[in-house]
């Protein structure tokens, strides 16, 4: 196990470089100049030039990114264009924003997920079943920005249940939670689809297994068959799709933050590539992308505690 750990750790490490590398060519090579936004549209050309000077963007490319590279084994990621603050405290401040409406959203599509998987394989073929299916593939079809409109207009505007928009509470208070429902809904739905129909296709799997009907053939209770034997061998492929899908969740929140207005991390990089904020943008690439693959890393080690069959030896 120690072992996959510190090959996995440079794995990460080798592609966090491939993916800064790649976000900092993309960043550079795109139409429009930082400094030009930053000098404004009076700004004359040597007003530019020395901008540009000032920034270090007159140097090539390549030793552009061994300077950020550096920077960023050091634990520095630069300073805003725009801002001037710092891109570490810029995300650390709206990190918690991000975080809580990833873990948020996935609570919310393990708990649909996951119940609406076990009980279609339990009644396979009911009308309980077929409704599932069409209901899942909604999931997946509808588009986040589409659904939360939807949402903000029922729940927000007619019924005025909850609020528009905004996370301004920690989500364990009341206010907070509210804040909470609408875009975890959101951004939870079409990963409650996948779940609920990886959970079906892994539990009728199980269902059918050898084991599971000699556990029946001796007497087991239906109750104990389920949750002892079925249910456990079952969530190995769905802990897989839930981990990936919080991966993706943390890094997915751009768009949802922005219907909502949450001033987390996806609006923060919405509005620094906006604005050709290099630093902000690399920055915040580089979390989302260094979170993505921890979560993976931490998947993989907790299937040898779910599954003793499997080993890493």
């Amino acid at each position: 196990m120690a072992g996959l750990i510190v090959q996995r750790f440079i794995q990460l490490l080798l592609l966090l470089i491939g993916i800064s590398f790649i976000v900092f060519l993309s960043m550079h090579i795109a139409p429009g100049d930082p400094a030009s936004i930053i000098g404004g549209p009076t700004a004359s050309k040597a007003d530019i030039k020395a901008i540009q000077e000032n920034l270090g963007l007159n140097k090539p490319i390549l030793v552009q990114y061994w300077d950020y590279l550096k920077g960023v084994f050091t634990g520095d990621l630069g300073f805003s264009y725009q801002t001037k603050q710092s891109v570490t405290e810029a995300l650390t401040q709206r990190f918690p924003n991000t975080l809580n409406l990833a873990i948020a959203s996935i609570i919310v599509a393990v708990v649909i997920g996951v119940t609406a998987g076990i009980i279609s394989a339990l009644k396979h073929n009911s009308l309980f079943d077929a409704l599932s299916t069409i209901i899942a593939l909604g999931g997946i079809s509808i588009p986040n920005f589409w659904l939360g409109a939807v949402l903000i207009l029922i729940f927000a505007v007619n019924l005025q249940w909850l609020p528009v928009g905004g996370l301004t509470e920690p989500f364990w208070t009341i206010e907070g939670m509210k804040q909470l429902i609408l875009p975890a809904l959101t951004l939870g739905t079409g990963s409650a689809a996948m779940i609920a129909r990886m959970s079906r296709s892994a539990m009728l799997e199980v269902i059918r297994a050898d084991y599971v009907r000699t556990a029946r053939a001796k007497g087991v209770r239906e109750k104990s068959v389920i949750m002892l034997h079925c249910l456990r061998n079952a969530m190995i492929p769905v802990i897989t799709v839930i981990g990936l899908n919080f991966g993706f969740l943390l890094g997915g929140t751009i768009i949802t933050e922005q219907v909502f207005a949450i001033n987390g991390v996806g609006r923060l990089m919405i509005e620094s590539i906006a604005a050709r904020d290099f630093p902000m943008v690399q920055g915040a690439v580089l979390l989302v992308a260094t979170l993505f693959v921890l979560v993976n890393l931490i998947v993989d080690i907790v299937y040898a505690f779910i599954d003793p069959r499997i080993s890493y030896e």
